[in-house]
């Protein structure tokens, strides 16, 4: 399967701001599961590429004159395998992602949820019944909380989109001594109203990383384009920046992943 992705973001400040830098990683890299036919960034100047402590593509956008406005547009097209999961396991040791952060530290609730599901021999069948369960507890529900809730928060309130889905069952497996971290990127699908941003988890067992995507309750990656991996959502968010001055902000995202027709996937 061919996707053709078209991403926009537009900032807007009431005020000037003096000086800005904007954290991109917004490009996805060849994998088993993914190849990158084309990809682009068009950005209002030249940003520096490099990668983070991660493995993730990143640009760092700086703008060091007044300005009121900025737009970011990422557009490319890659093939998906379907079935396929990235089983790469990258230059980091999986025991980093047994670290807790603020956004994915475990309470007491959460970890006697995750222990109910803990199956030593079975980890595999006792997670996957974990993110099914957990999506029953915390149905997907646009605007129930906010970007900054942790996942003790998100869990407690027993509503989230995928941002908490993947922090509260990142806090289950970290709680359970099972390495896991957070994804982030594209979902096709056939839905147009369907937020194509999106994210889910990966957890490393039997020596691979095996995908979890508790919003959609699948462990099947055929229409995940992955853009970046981290602790939590600060570490793997498309789009991240610090600013000087501005005031108040406003920020627009529009994100379109759409399967390119027969005839022109043929063609790439």
């Amino acid at each position: 399967m061919k996707l053709n992705i078209e991403h926009n973001t537009h900032y807007t400040y009431a005020q000037q701001v003096q000086r800005s830098t904007q954290y991109l990683r917004l490009t996805p890299q060849d994998s088993q599961h993914q190849r990158i036919i084309s990809w682009q960034l068009t950005l209002p100047e030249d940003a520096v590429c490099t990668t983070d402590a991660f493995g993730n593509v990143l640009h760092v956008l700086t703008l060091d004159h007044p300005h009121q406005a900025i737009t970011i547009q990422a557009h490319g097209v890659v093939e998906i395998e379907d079935g396929v999961e990235d089983p790469t396991m990258g230059h980091l040791s999986p025991l980093v992602f047994l670290r807790h952060s603020p956004l994915t530290q475990p309470d007491s609730a959460i970890q006697a949820f995750a222990l109910r599901y803990y199956q030593p021999e079975t980890l595999l069948a006792g997670l996957e019944k974990l993110m099914g369960d957990l999506l029953l507890k915390m149905p997907y529900t646009p605007g129930a909380t906010e970007v900054t809730d942790s996942a003790a928060q998100a869990f407690a309130s027993g509503n989230g989109v995928c941002q908490d889905h993947t922090h509260v069952f990142l806090a289950c497996c970290r709680s359970l001594n099972i390495p896991a971290r957070y994804v982030s990127g594209y979902l096709y699908s056939e839905d147009s109203a369907h937020v194509a941003t999106h994210a889910w988890a990966e957890a490393w067992v039997d020596e691979r990383w095996h995908s979890f995507d508790v919003t959609n309750n699948t462990r099947l990656p055929n229409q995940h384009l992955k853009l970046a991996v981290g602790i939590d959502y600060l570490d793997a968010c498309p789009v991240r920046g610090i600013r000087l001055g501005g005031g108040s902000e406003d920020m627009q995202t529009v994100a379109a992943v759409q399967m390119m027709p027969a005839s022109q996937a043929q063609g790439q």
